[in-house]
Formats: C-alpha cells, structure tokens, sequence
C-alpha cells in the first residue's frame, strides 16, 4: 500500500523567506562596494615562483622570509609534494630587482645611485637591461665587485652622457628571483632549484578580470533564454533572480573575510550558475507538470506539492556535492581551497535559492494554469473544426 506523501507547505513562510533575502543581498552588495575582494595576481598582476626543495619544505619559514623581503601580499603553498613549493606575490620581479640593485649601489657612497632602466640598444644585443648609475664612474664600477657574473651573467659597463651604464645579460627580475632563493636557501638550510618563473602584468589582469565578468554576465543571459524557451518568461524571472541571489551571496562571503579571489574561485562562480539552474530546472519541470494534471489545484498549492516530490532528490544532489568539495577543501591543498569554498558556500545557498527565491519569484509574477496549459486544437488552427 502507498504511503501518501505529506505535503510541506513551503509557500507558507515565503513573506519571511524573501525579507530574509533581501536583508541578506542589501549587506552582501554592502560588503561588496564598500570592502571589495583581495584579488589575487590573476586580476592584479604579479610573479609566480615554482621551486623544489631538497627535503619537505619549512612553509612557515619561507613566509617569514617573503615577508621580511616585504614583498606584497605574498602566498606560499606547496604542490604536487611536500618538496614543491609555489609562491605567489603581487609585486613585479623587475621591480623588486630594481630597488634591490639600487639600495647596493647608495651604499658605494659618493652620492653613487641608479638613475634609470633602459632597454638595450641594437648594439647591446644580448643584453637584457641597461643601468644607468649617476656619481660613479666605470672603473669604481668594475673595482666595487658589484655586478658578478654569477649574479649578473655578462655585463658591459660604459660611459654615455655623463654616466656609467652597465648593461647585464640576465634581467633585474631573474637576479632578484635568485637573491629571494638565496635567502630561503640561508633560511630553510636547504638546495633549492628554480622549476619556472611567470610573470602577469597588471593589464592582463584588468583583461581576466572583465573577461571573467563578461562570462558571467553571458552565462545568466543564456539561462534566462533557455528557460523562457523551454518553459515561460515567468519562469526565467525566477530562475535569474535565484541565480543572482546565490552568486552575490557567494561573492559576498569572499568580499566579508577577505579570502583570496583569484581565477579558481571565479571558476566556482561559473560552474555554481550552471549547477544551481540544474536544480531549478527539475523544480520549475515538476512544476509545469503538475499544473497540468492538477488542474483544480491553487498555484501555490500546486508549487508546495511539486517542491516537496522534488526534495529528497534535492537534498541527496545537493549533500553528495558538498561531501564531494569538503573532501577536496581538506585534501586538496591550498590552490583549490578558493574553488572549493565556493562551491560549498553555493551548493548551501543554492538548495535555499531554489526553493524560496526561485519559486517564489515565480509565484510573486503571477504563474497560472494558463500560462502552461497547451492551447486547445481550435484555437491554434484558427477555430476550423476538421473532424471529418
């Protein structure tokens, strides 16, 4: 025998659910404007170190030692093994390079200091900078030992408009990448080797970052056509307003503790509004279906029956999801742990999204029978009646 399922009357708090919201999307677009995201060098610019260790590395004594270097916000996470080691920091390596030459070159005295950084010149070809010294000339140069060829590679030092120029065959930024894996060699006590060096300037961040926001923009024009098409504008209103809901919210808990944003979590962010419609879908079908067959039921009544017939299955997606990105927020070390937060922060709000912000918009824009009853055969032929 049957058990009859008990219907939860979901609609019936609906006035409270959508304060709730509201409350709730005012403070996240707060947090938003006014705190903004610590982007990461995806978005801002920066360098990225891969190195290896001979032996596990001592994270908390790399940072000491990034952080003593003052460089700005930097990151260290191992990879792949406890040997592999990837740091991350905002700041151009050629930048960092240029002051650290520079402090070198005051403490020689006599007012010695570097004027400026050229490119090299046709004749200079090989080369990769070319400082220009002011106060010094080219035999105090080569007598204060300061450009080794162990640090510097080739170098040829010169006199051009009243000052020494010294041009170096390896850039500013491999010399100070070296001078930074010298202290953490001194640091840590251990062989360190250089694996890959990457550099992102801050107008290809500026470019990923409106890239990204054009992509998400795009994903939720796309979801508002496919489910106008396959269902009813009525239903698109709803299925955007939720999706709207749960990225703000997430984006909003990024904005609140200041966790890194970086191109994983914008990742999250677009796989959320693929995955949270996934669920809408099935309500909003079950829906339409009921409407159909209950023909004498109210709207709302109709909305609480389907949403109840579809939460077991809701419930079981939405947990086995979670479980699936805990597991990879413990496991998975700190490069995916953006992409997990995320994800564990949209699959919670994208089951609540589902239910009382996406149906509920529904309701609130007036859904009725007539708007998913399929036109009787009459009126879609023009009232000709062509029984034989």
């Amino acid at each position: 025998m049957t058990q009859e399922l008990k219907i939860i009357n979901f609609m019936g708090i609906r006035k409270y659910t959508s304060g709730f919201s509201i409350v709730l999307t005012i403070l996240a677009v707060a947090s938003i404007v006014f705190q903004g995201f610590k982007l990461g060098l995806d978005f801002t610019g920066g360098t990225q170190l891969e190195v290896q260790f001979d032996r596990p590395a001592d994270l908390a004594k790399i940072r000491d030692v990034l952080h003593e270097k003052q460089l700005h916000s930097p990151v260290a996470v191992t990879f792949g093994s406890d040997a592999d080691v990837m740091i991350r920091t905002q700041d151009q390596m050629s930048n960092k390079g240029r002051e650290y030459i520079a402090a070198e070159i005051t403490k020689l005295g006599n007012g010695a200091s570097l004027q400026d950084v050229l490119r090299p010149t046709r004749e200079q070809e090989g080369f990769v900078d070319v400082l220009v010294i002011s106060n010094l000339t080219p035999e105090q140069v080569n007598q204060s030992g300061i450009f080794d060829s162990a640090r510097f590679g080739k170098t040829i030092v010169s006199t051009k408009d009243n000052a020494t120029q010294v041009a170096i065959e390896k850039g500013l930024d491999m010399v100070y990448s070296q001078h930074l894996l010298e202290e953490l060699q001194t640091a840590t006590g251990a062989s360190i080797k250089l694996r890959s060096s990457e550099s992102v300037g801050p107008q290809i961040g500026d470019e990923l970052r409106d890239s990204g926001g054009l992509g998400m923009l795009c994903a939720f024009f796309l979801v508002f056509l496919y489910v106008a098409v396959q269902f009813q504008w009525k239903f698109s209103i709803g299925a955007l307003v939720g999706l709207v809901h749960v990225t703000i919210v997430t984006l909003a808990c990024f904005s609140f503790f200041q966790w890194d944003f970086d191109l994983n979590v914008l990742a999250a962010i677009i796989a959320l509004i693929g995955y949270s419609i996934n669920d809408t879908i099935v309500i909003f079908d079950r829906i339409r279906e009921n409407f159909r067959k209950l023909r004498a039921v109210d709207p709302i009544e109709i909305v609480n029956i389907s949403m109840t017939q579809t939460l077991g299955r809701s419930i079981m997606t939405h947990v086995t999801v979670f479980l699936v990105m805990a597991v990879l927020y413990v496991f998975g070390g700190e490069l995916l742990a953006g992409f997990s937060k995320a994800m564990m922060i949209g699959v919670v709000f994208g089951c609540y999204t589902s239910i009382y912000i996406a149906a509920n918009a529904t309701v609130a824009m007036g859904i009725s029978k007539e708007d998913l009853m399929p036109r009787p055969k009459d009126e879609t032929e023009g009232g000709v009646d062509l029984t034989p």
